[in-house]
């Protein structure tokens, strides 16, 4: 359990709406991963970048499975938590997976991120980054 508004401070955040289920999913989540680890642990200072997974799964036992088995170490709302839905809603959800990059502020910068991190890689992150008005040295 963490405190979000600290968790999330300073960093483009990455809004994970996906289940366990659904094999588009399954099968973009490694994708995610390794864009996740790269970004993180392989670039000097670490991007300011944090996903939060968003639950379609249908019980909190097959959210933690899918988490277990598939999942970078990123943020997760809690299986109950009723503000999934506020966000599904807020953020126009009508297909998973989706991976909508916002700034701090909630504000999209696009609701595209799992085809821009498909088509583009790392690189697409440094666009994020800017339409998120983050101001810090980073380079990837």
């Amino acid at each position: 359990s963490v405190d979000p508004e600290e968790a999330l401070q300073n960093k483009v955040v990455g809004l994970y709406f996906s289940a366990g289920w659904c094999s588009p999913c399954r099968d973009f989540t490694p994708v995610l991963c390794d864009f996740y680890t790269e970004l993180l642990e392989e670039t000097e200072p670490p991007a300011p970048f944090e996903v939060v997974f968003i639950s379609s799964d249908h019980s909190a036992e097959e959210m933690l499975g899918y988490m277990r088995a598939m999942h970078g170490d990123w943020l997760a709302l809690p299986f109950h938590d009723p503000y999934k839905h506020d966000l599904k809603k807020k953020y126009n959800i009508t297909a998973i997976p989706k991976l909508v990059i916002v700034k701090q502020t909630g504000e999209v910068i696009t609701d595209k991120g799992r085809k821009q991190i498909r088509d583009k890689g790392l690189s697409c992150f440094r666009n994020w980054l800017e339409g998120a008005d983050i101001f810090q040295n980073f380079s990837s």
